[in-house]
């Protein structure tokens, strides 16, 4: 019987592995394989390569998306560490909110028996930047986020305990990301605003006493549209989220009222020529303001001078600020001698309130020196600080960097305060060197930036006692020469004259002019007009 199984096993093999050989000949002859034919990928449309590959990038979708997969990869990096700060920050936020709830619905305790958001961090499929001509900076990020978090509270109420679990966590959303006003103090912006430019996908898993609530029909829609119309009512755009970071107004330095001064007379000045009386006038500056000094008149061969001149100061830190006063013996040959010196600090003044000081003149402003123990004479001013009023001040801050200060009551009636911030200028040409700054001249006064290539965000303030509406603002690009002792000197770029009449109407006005005599060169300034 086992020969017989045996020649059988054998013959079928053979049999089996021959018919297999003749068959698979017939079919290769008779049998005609079908074409494959190879595509490029630009030849499909945007549905077809979705079927092909339906997590393409939105960067290669969206040509206005940057690509942004270091941020992915320092999220990557990072998120161990964020994950904890992020669960202990939501913890502290939550506490007072529990805390403030539990006794109002008669609940025991509510407890977070875990708290974390996973292993997998969001990733961002992309970013669009938007340039604008204002001092923000804008992003548009897409987020996408499938997360594994393990978030348990227990809930204590009339001796029971239940405990709700959120497990499988996915996001989709569009924020808008605007960081406003842009300041020159670190971080470099006071605000961030956050928007949702569409309404975000929310799925996560939800188990109360370990069964799943979601599968309940007709919940897991409920809870979906309950949450995105919630979501959207609060932070949709135009509604924004606002987080401050830090007051806009001190970290710009922005003018906060005016400090009016009157120099009215000085006594017992020191003899500095040796034939004759001295020639004394008066420069007085406001400390951390690199704007120039403002000046008396000279008064001749006296040392009991009287001027009863009057001058303005814009303020923007009164709590740290002072006025420095230095006389001096004016020369007509030569350096002009320095009589005395002395300063005020801000703080020391009352709002609203004048006050009339005598103080005595000295070497310098080292306590200790034993030189300013010499009497030099004494200078008497009058002094009066208006601050910008409370309220437009904290208008301000809620409203953000548009909303447009007043000047204070201190203001000559009808008149106010010109604002002018030089942003950039571009696409500057100089024939023999590109070094460029700008000169600002209003009604007599010049002022000028700092030089740079060319983007200087200075800011200068004008007081003038009435609307200058038949005036016009001459702002000039010039370049200087990089070292000197060249052949040439100053270049000038370009001009451009601003006729204020809009800006008293409109108040605030923010463009880019075409410069005079410059083939493609422009300048970007801001002008605000703050009356009280």
């Amino acid at each position: 019987m086992g020969v017989i199984s045996t020649v059988l096993g054998f013959s079928g093999f053979g049999f089996g592995f021959s018919a297999g050989i003749v068959i698979g000949y017939f079919l290769f002859i008779y049998v005609q394989p079908t074409d494959v034919k190879v595509r490029p990928l630009v030849e499909y449309d945007s549905k077809s390569l979705e079927g092909i590959l339906p997590e393409i990038p939105l960067w290669v979708k969206n040509p206005d998306y940057d690509r942004i997969d270091w941020l992915n990869r320092f999220l990557e990096l990072m998120w161990p560490y964020l994950n904890k700060a992020i669960c202990r920050t939501a913890q502290d936020i939550a506490k007072p909110i529990i805390a403030e709830n539990t006794a109002k619905y008669k609940i025991d305790s509510v407890e977070f028996e875990s708290l974390t958001l996973g292993s997998l961090p969001p990733t961002f499929q992309g970013m669009k930047v938007y340039v604008t001509e204002e001092q923000e900076l804008i992003m548009e990020p897409s987020l996408k986020w499938a997360a594994n978090p393990n978030i348990t509270v227990a809930v204590k109420a009339y001796g029971l305990k239940a405990t709700i679990q959120i497990v499988d966590l996915q996001v989709f959303a569009s924020p808008r990301i605007t960081l406003k006003p842009l300041v020159p103090t670190f971080p470099c912006f006071a605000k961030i605003l956050v928007s949702l430019m569409e309404k975000p996908h929310v799925d996560f898993g939800l188990k109360l006493l370990g069964a799943d609530v979601m599968a309940i029909p007709g919940l897991y829609r409920f809870v979906q549209e309950t949450i995105k119309k919630q979501v959207a009512s609060m932070y949709l755009w135009p509604k924004t989220l606002e987080v401050p970071i830090m007051d806009p107004s001190k970290a710009s330095k922005r003018p906060v009222g005016i400090l009016l001064v009157k120099v009215v007379r000085a006594q017992n000045l020191r003899k500095k020529d040796l034939l004759g009386k001295s020639d004394p006038y008066v420069k007085l500056k406001m400390s951390d303001d690199k704007l120039p000094s403002k000046k008396t008149t000279v008064k001749r061969s006296n040392l009991n001078p009287e001027w009863g001149e009057d001058f303005k100061f814009v303020v923007t830190d009164p709590e740290n600020q002072a006025l420095e006063v230095n006389v001096f013996d004016w020369e007509q040959v030569g350096k002009h001698e320095k009589m005395g010196m002395n300063m005020i600090p801000l703080r020391e003044l009352l709002p609203e309130g004048t006050k009339v000081t005598t103080l005595n003149l000295l070497k310098t402003m080292d306590p200790n020196d034993v030189q300013n123990e010499k009497s030099r004479g004494e200078l008497t001013l009058e002094l009066t600080y208006k601050p910008f009023k409370e309220e437009d001040i904290e208008k301000e801050d809620t409203q953000g960097a548009d909303v447009i200060e007043k000047a204070p009551d201190g203001t000559p009636a009808g008149g106010g305060l010109l604002y002018v911030v030089v942003h950039e200028a571009q696409d500057l040409e100089g024939k023999h060197h590109t070094n460029p700054y700008a000169k600002i001249i209003f009604k007599g006064e010049e002022k000028k930036t700092k030089n740079r290539d060319p983007r200087w965000e200075d800011e200068f303030e004008f007081v003038c006692e009435e609307p200058p509406v038949n005036d016009k603002l001459h702002v000039e690009v010039i370049s200087k020469a990089p070292k000197a002792g060249l052949i040439h000197g100053k270049e000038t770029l370009g001009y451009i004259d601003i006729s204020l009449a809009d800006v008293i109407s409109n108040k605030r006005i923010n463009e880019k002019y075409h410069l005079i005599d410059s083939k493609n060169g422009q300048i970007q300034i801001e002008l605000q007009w703050r009356t009280s």
